[in-house]
């Protein structure tokens, strides 16, 4: 019977969602708090922890990277009451094995949990010593899924020729649009493959144990140093050291990363004795790091270290023809996590898929994905499994006639759903008239 720690202040909840969790065969402990829970984590072993984002004592997040560094095997998932795509993406890249958010129904939870039980994890033994913070894994971010727009063949270009090279890549994009994925390909691609990748997080560093995070560390040569540590230079020797988000760096941290790269040579905190490293340095980043560097907020010298070759990260809305792609790449895999035979989606979801924004990006398309296919009953994904924000209308002020909107087509196809076909209930659903509704069908192509 596999174990999970169930972390959640609200007590009602909790034992609401610890008793749903026992019927379905698991082993579950209850902490109220942070502090109950680190105790628990001590006294026996776990296969998952799920934890809230808000404890009375404690960020879900910080308390999410502790156990993370402490104990790298075991998978965590956040619960948040804040269904805001950054909050979720900060959670998966802060080293979470996914997020849920509140409401949540139970097939996503069951979703969830055996989505993360099954995507292997860093054993213990893989990690030296709890030296370094792992490196996120997920079965579907291991490869690297080459897609048919011209803004993928050019990504796909630019990989394949700076792969082979030593240059410095800094790779550019928004949240979700797979830049680590990229990174991992190049490496997977150099002659320093069969080395290690390391992935750092810059973010969820604090500033004052990045010497110590880099460089590694000297037993007792600051308080908490209670054993000697390897840094992550060291532990990406021969290989290649990925730093996300590096714009997160402070100042002071940019300038002792510079004299790393420039000598090629590290010391660690309370050592005398400097060690050389071969590294391959691969950076992302979301922000604009010229407008950094022009407000003095990131060091030139620095930026043009990393910056030998740029590689841009496009958006999912920039490759429109790589979305079904993915799609089914991710369906693909969601059969294979949960045993299931989808075959694929209906000429309903491409369309709805197809008008929608996807502010999340890949992230967004995946787990969108996931969830609908553990929903789905049949052989095609249909657009009853899907969230509700596919369905919003914007809003159209008060004085004005029914307008085109980014997500009329859908909420129209949606209406049509709900109604059964009903051309007058869809009308009175969209708060249009029946004529209006019937203009709409032919100008969008929709089958009546």
């Amino acid at each position: 019977m596999q174990k999970i720690l169930l972390i959640e202040d609200d007590i009602a909840f909790c034992k609401l969602l610890e008793k749903f969790l026992v019927k379905k065969a698991y082993d579950v402990t209850v902490a109220f708090s942070a502090a109950e829970a680190r105790t628990a984590v001590k006294k026996e072993s776990f296969d998952l922890i799920l934890t809230d984002l808000r404890l009375p004592d404690s960020d879900g997040i910080g308390l999410m990277s502790e156990f993370k560094n402490e104990y790298p095997h075991i998978p965590v998932i956040l619960m948040t009451g804040y269904s805001d795509v950054n909050t979720a993406v900060k959670a998966i890249k802060n080293g979470a094995a996914d997020y849920i958010s509140k409401p949540f129904n139970p097939d996503e939870v069951l979703l969830v949990i055996t989505n993360a039980l099954q995507t292997p994890q860093l054993k213990e033994e893989e990690a030296p010593a709890k030296e370094k913070r792992p490196k996120k894994q997920s079965s579907s971010e291991n490869d690297f899924v080459k897609g048919i727009s011209p803004a993928s063949k050019k990504l796909l270009d630019h990989i394949q020729l700076v792969s082979p090279t030593d240059m410095s890549v800094l790779i550019i994009g928004e949240s979700g649009t797979g830049k680590e994925i990229i990174a991992k390909s190049i490496h997977q691609q150099s002659r320093r493959k069969d080395n290690n990748f390391i992935a750092v997080d810059c973010g969820a560093i604090p500033k004052e144990l990045a010497a110590s995070e880099f460089f590694g560390h000297l037993k007792g040569s600051f308080t908490g140093a209670i054993s000697d540590k390897k840094g992550y230079f060291e532990a990406a020797n021969g290989g290649t050291l990925f730093l996300d988000e590096i714009g997160n760096l402070s100042y002071e941290n940019q300038i002792q990363l510079l004299r790393a790269l420039q000598e090629r040579k590290i010391k660690p905190v309370g050592s005398n004795k400097e060690i050389n490293v071969d590294i391959r340095i691969v950076t992302a980043t979301n922000e604009d790091l010229r407008e950094a560097v022009k407000n003095g907020d990131f060091r030139e010298d620095l930026y043009h270290r990393i910056n030998e070759f740029s590689i841009q990260s496009p958006s999912l809305k920039d490759r429109g023809e790589d979305l079904m792609v993915f799609a089914d790449y991710f369906l693909e895999k969601a059969n294979q996590q949960l045993h299931k035979e989808v075959i694929g989606f209906s000429p309903e979801v491409v369309s709805i898929f197809q008008n929608y924004s996807w502010p999340g990006n890949l992230r967004e398309l995946q787990n969108c994905v996931k969830r609908a296919a553990l929903l789905t009953r049949g052989d095609f994904i249909e657009s009853e499994v899907l969230p509700a924000e596919f369905f919003q209308i914007q809003k159209q002020p008060s004085n004005t006639v029914f307008s085109l909107s980014e997500n009329e087509k859908e909420a129209i196809i949606h209406a049509l759903s709900k109604a059964q076909n009903n051309k007058s209930e869809a009308a009175k659903l969209l708060k249009i008239t029946r004529k209006t509704l019937y203009n709409k069908l032919k100008q969008y192509n929709i089958e009546q």
